[in-house]
């Protein structure tokens, strides 16, 4: 679990190279009244060349009528045509927007936008903390390609409504086209592979919303290493890992490996998310992301033991992802520790599954020192995602969750976290926020939560707890700065009690000054006086 922690340090360090755009942020008024159902896209990809060539057609219900349609495709492109409803239409594509203007006003309803458009798109520099495409070849000297888009957006080459809050309900349908010799990997199902003279046509699509970060695909020499996976409600699903053909020696012992993860995380979250399609992982040139049902996997088959086997850190992590952040999905970015603190939080529970309930406190234990906590990890609403990122989404997100199993207790927190990740309420097509999360656990452990949601998410502001020394060895020890009752581990003289303090404080007898919370369930700040 170290390396983990390395990586997410790397995360926060490399993060500094900031994306030259960003995705989210205050929602459009021309895309407020969109939304989105369903996503096609036709792409001939030219690896010698680095560009792309064909069109995006999507599929909109508008809520009223209107005489603008807006799109968001970087500028990197070049648009030859757009058509609505089969008809030609003028547009103006400027600051990485596609300006529909209509001279007849499109009534509310269905509505479908095709468009034509091409060029080299953006290239990223140091993925996947910096956005774009990877062109790059294998040891064996096979072009090998990637796609790198959860900063900057989908937007990066297809057109889109480029907000967290609007997934495509009826999926999306991918239609690539690369040389003869090469595979692409995509998301969902694997409908056709059509080959063609030089080149060869896969035909990829998903009937699941899907975020358009999520919306890509990657090109290699790639074999597909198979294993059949029976989930924990009895459905059967492929898993597919497509790995280069220099690797495939070591798709055995992945898939040992990725099995066991499924096992674990089904265990805690319920039911693989995307059981009518498939598990899917992909080897990319870069370190890693958690694109839906297609996982990008660059970790170079690099293990660390826990529990005395064999564990990949990112491989988990990523597909972590599977369920936070993909089926469990933020409306905005502002909310974006849902998704990396939760998933965070999920890596520890690994260690608590094979190495046990002090392992697991240690684990805490060492991260807690990385925090950098300089910013609240939720600062208010319509955030983009660049402002929203910040190294303690992923660590002291996954604290918090830590510190909220601690108050409710394992037999409530367990049985609640898996309620809320396999709830339709909070699910697929219904996106969340912070205050449903907080409502959620705060219905489930019939206590407020709202007050420790607000002190560790809204602010930077730690846990006080004071211990006065009074007469007759005794000590009052008092929370500062929240409203509510917590249950503390107190230590004295005669052993640790766990017990519940507030404002007014309790006292208690020691002929020692007691340690709160010794094995470090808060985060917190102790005044002795």
């Amino acid at each position: 679990m170290r390396k983990l922690f390395f990586i997410i340090i790397l995360l926060i360090t490399c993060k500094t190279y900031a994306q030259e755009l960003t995705s989210g942020g205050k929602l459009k008024p021309e895309q407020a009244i969109m939304d989105v159902r369903h996503y096609t896209i036709a792409l001939n990809v030219d690896v010698k060349q680095k560009t792309i060539d064909g069109y995006t057609t999507i599929d909109v219900i508008m809520a009223q009528p209107t005489h603008v349609l807006l799109f968001d495709l970087l500028d990197s492109l070049k648009v030859a045509q757009v058509l609505v409803n089969n008809k030609t239409a003028p547009f103006e594509y400027k600051n990485n927007l596609i300006r529909i203007s209509l001279a007849n006003e499109l009534p509310a309803g269905k509505a479908s936008v095709k468009v034509i458009y091409g060029g080299k798109p953006h290239v990223a520099k140091r993925p996947p903390w910096d956005d774009g495409f990877i062109w790059t070849r294998d040891s064996t000297g096979h072009p090998w390609m990637a796609i790198t888009a959860e900063g900057t957006g989908g937007k990066l080459y297809f057109p889109c409504k480029d907000h967290p809050s609007d997934e495509p309900n009826e999926g999306v349908d991918m239609m690539i086209t690369v040389p003869k010799d090469l595979v692409v990997a995509g998301p969902g199902l694997l409908q056709s592979v059509k080959k063609h003279g030089e080149t060869a046509t896969f035909h990829w699509k998903t009937n699941y919303s899907i975020n358009n970060y999520s919306i890509l695909f990657n090109a290699g020499d790639y074999t597909v290493a198979t294993r059949p996976y029976t989930t924990c409600d009895g459905h059967n699903v492929p898993i597919q890992f497509y790995l280069l053909n220099e690797h495939k020696d070591k798709a055995p012992h992945f898939l040992d490996m990725f099995v066991k993860t499924i096992h674990e995380q089904e265990k805690y979250f319920g039911e693989y998310p995307w059981a009518k399609e498939k598990i899917g992982m992909v080897e990319t040139p870069h370190l890693g992301m958690e694109h839906q049902s297609m996982v990008a996997y660059g970790n170079k088959f690099r293990y660390t033991k826990v529990g005395g086997d064999d564990y990949d850190d990112l491989m988990h992590h990523e597909f972590g992802h599977e369920w936070w952040g993909n089926k469990v999905t933020a409306k905005d970015w502002a909310d974006y520790w849902i998704h990396e603190g939760i998933c965070t939080f999920g890596d520890a529970l690994y260690v608590l599954e094979f190495e046990g309930k002090p392992a697991y406190i240690r684990h805490f234990q060492r991260m807690a020192p990385g925090f950098g906590n300089k910013i609240p990890i939720v600062m208010g609403k319509d955030i983009d995602e660049e402002a929203a990122y910040n190294g303690d989404i992923y660590g002291k997100g996954a604290f918090f969750m830590h510190t909220i199993c601690y108050v409710m207790g394992d037999s409530a927190f367990f049985p609640a976290l898996k309620k809320f990740v396999t709830s339709p309420k909070y699910t697929y097509d219904n996106l969340v926020v912070t205050d449903d999360v907080e409502q959620f656990f705060s219905k489930e452990s019939g206590k407020d939560l709202k007050p420790l949601f607000d002190l560790y998410l809204r602010t930077v502001n730690k846990l006080d707890v004071s211990i006065k020394t009074q007469r007759g060895g005794k000590y009052l020890i008092q929370i500062q700065n929240i409203s509510i009752p917590l249950p503390i581990d107190v230590t004295t003289d005669a052993g640790t009690k766990r017990m519940i303090v507030d404002a007014k404080g309790i006292h208690v007898d020691s002929k020692t000054m007691p340690v709160v919370d010794a094995d470090g369930f808060y985060l917190k700040k102790v005044t002795m006086e």
